[in-house]
């Protein structure tokens, strides 16, 4: 994919107080934001979760904290669990970040853009008050279906694979 930067808004959902970060290196490789201590600190962003372990992409395994923050990357903004990042840690804008803002990596032109509809559960209505089982293949509303004539492959069992030594 290739590494690329892309500067950040963090605001405490509590004061609204706000800072820039002008480079976070997008890694959809890491699920968590991180971001420079002193920078959270500084917008008073409240350490809510102490003592978490992570490991990073060289396996060692470190202990931080983490806080809440409003992400703004662009026009698009999320609420996020951000890592309090210290001296010598790298600033990650990581996937879940990403998903919150609905954006995806263009790995061509190494951007963040939009990253579409957002994709929800298909729910069917509980009739009486119990879930309605809706059979495969069944047909929809208002409209039928015509049966699909069988494939070859799918009238044709296949034997037990053999290994052969």
């Amino acid at each position: 994919m290739g590494l690329f930067y892309v500067g950040c808004r963090v605001l405490n959902p509590v004061t609204s107080k706000s800072t820039a970060v002008r480079r976070l290196m997008v890694d959809t490789g890491a699920e968590s934001t991180w971001i420079d201590a002193t920078a959270l600190e500084a917008i008073g962003i409240e350490r809510r979760k102490k003592d978490l372990q992570f490991q990073l992409a060289n396996g060692q395994i470190v202990t931080r904290s983490v806080g809440y923050a409003v992400l703004m990357v662009d026009k698009s903004e999320t609420v996020d669990e951000v890592v309090f990042a210290e001296r010598g840690d790298l600033q990650l804008l990581g996937a879940r970040a990403l998903e919150g803002l609905n954006l995806q990596v263009d790995a061509r032109r190494k951007r963040l853009v939009a990253a579409g509809p957002i994709v929800s559960a298909a729910a069917v209505p509980p009739r009486f008050g119990r879930l309605v089982q809706v059979p495969p293949g069944a047909p929809t509303r208002g409209k039928t279906r015509t049966k699909r004539p069988k494939r070859a492959r799918d009238t044709v069992k296949s034997a037990p694979a053999r290994v052969l030594y």
